[in-house]
């Protein structure tokens, strides 16, 4: 069953010649068994009829911010509450500057501010206008506000150019608005999952480290809470707050981590290793500040512990899941990983592209398993960890059966 089946969804259109997708839209999210309303802008109707949309989703179809015909003249309210989701497919440049600065002057945008519901955006414009950087400073705006954008593809638009700015089919759509609904794909099973870097102290006052930021093992760890796991969650030093529900273990170094893990393991069903662990520490950590004296400084290294080998190693019954952040050869190096250290799924991404690296709220991925792999298009990070959640899910029961 899918999990948009009685689900309340707004559809938001707005002036794209993109608009006719949206007619599309309709009768995927109906066989999804979600029930549909559509707020269109001004400008849209220029593109597509509200007869047209009103016929397709089986409802009156709203225009107007102040509406006679609604229940206290407040349609965006009304809208705004019945919502389990809003979808703005296709989003204009112009209402997504609207969205970004808070603006409230049309129903869709109303709606938007009234709603507590999640807000996935699909935007579809002439490839220099997605360019500008105008534009992507609304779309940065959007994205730390919480809401879900899916950026366009490459292609050639109605303008007859080519680039950047065609909207997403709707079969991503609506693969996308599943996944941000709980499944309880996950209920009864614990869950073990390691986020952030590690630190490795060379002196009281100096450490090795790396750029993890912890983010994707926050979603990750969240993700899988809202799948219905028991989820315990150890990590390295990050400034994320602690999902909901989720038991959390604060370390530094890759051996106490290895420690933490251990401890937790043999009551676990399912371990991810999303940390990005440390492979060195110094041999020896000085007990006081290491002095400027010379022009280089010679420090002696030795091996961590490898934290997903020790464990797949020790509880060979556990579900195991790794992570291969590579800057060359992604697949490559990910399928000797997923072999070398006997994982049930790897999760494999490239972390020298800016846009989907350690500090990115973004991610792109490649999923990697015995019999099969995905590819997982570029998103919010808080989207991709559900869509990891939901293979892993079936991964994982279908190794159980």
């Amino acid at each position: 069953m899918s999990n948009l089946s009685n689900k309340n969804i707004v559809l938001g259109v707005s002036g794209s010649i993109a608009a006719y997708k949206s007619a599309e839209l309709i009768r995927r999210l109906q066989d999804s068994g979600a029930s549909v309303k559509v707020v269109m802008t001004k400008s849209s109707v220029e593109f597509i009829t509200p007869l047209t949309m009103q016929a397709l989703s089986g409802n009156p179809v709203h225009t107007e911010l102040l509406d006679e015909a609604s229940e206290r003249a407040m349609s965006h309210i009304e809208l705004a509450r019945w919502a389990d989701i809003l979808i703005i497919a296709p989003a204009s440049a112009n209402l997504i500057a609207k969205l970004s600065h808070g603006r409230a002057d049309d129903l869709l945008t109303a709606v938007c501010l009234a709603t507590s519901a999640d807000i996935l955006i699909a935007p579809a414009m002439n490839n220099q206008m997605w360019l500008n950087r105008a534009t992507q400073k609304n779309i940065s705006e959007l994205k730390l506000m919480g809401h879900h954008v899916l950026a366009p593809e490459d292609g050639k638009q109605a303008c007859g150019e080519t680039g950047p700015g065609r909207m997403v089919e709707t079969n991503q759509i609506i693969s996308i608005a599943n996944t941000l609904f709980s499944s309880g794909s996950l209920s009864g099973t614990k869950v073990l999952l390691t986020a952030g870097p590690t630190r490795e102290p060379l002196d009281p006052i100096r450490y090795l480290s790396n750029y993890s930021s912890g983010k994707m093992g926050f979603a990750l760890a969240e993700a899988a809470r809202s799948a219905g796991a028991e989820v315990t969650l150890v990590t390295g030093p990050v400034s994320l707050l602690t999902p909901k529900y989720v038991v959390r273990h604060d370390i530094e170094t890759a051996q106490d981590m290895l420690k933490a893990c251990v401890e937790h393991a043999s009551s676990c069903d399912i371990f991810i290793c999303c940390a990005a662990v440390a492979d060195y520490r110094p041999r020896r950590r000085e007990p006081q500040k290491i002095k400027k004296n010379d022009a280089t400084l010679n420090m002696e290294m030795m091996r961590n512990p490898d934290i997903l080998s020790n464990i797949t190693a020790q509880f060979e019954q556990i579900f195991s899941v790794g992570f291969a952040a590579e800057t060359t050869n992604l697949i490559e190096n990910a399928q000797q990983k997923l072999l070398k250290k006997k994982l049930d799924l790897i999760v494999a991404n490239d972390v020298s592209d800016p846009e989907i690296g350690f500090d990115s709220d973004h991610n792109e991925v490649l999923l990697l398993w015995a019999n099969g792999n995905e590819k997982l298009e570029q998103a919010s990070k808080a989207i991709i960890s559900k869509q990891i959640i939901n293979r892993l899910a079936l991964i994982y029961h279908e190794n159980r059966s």
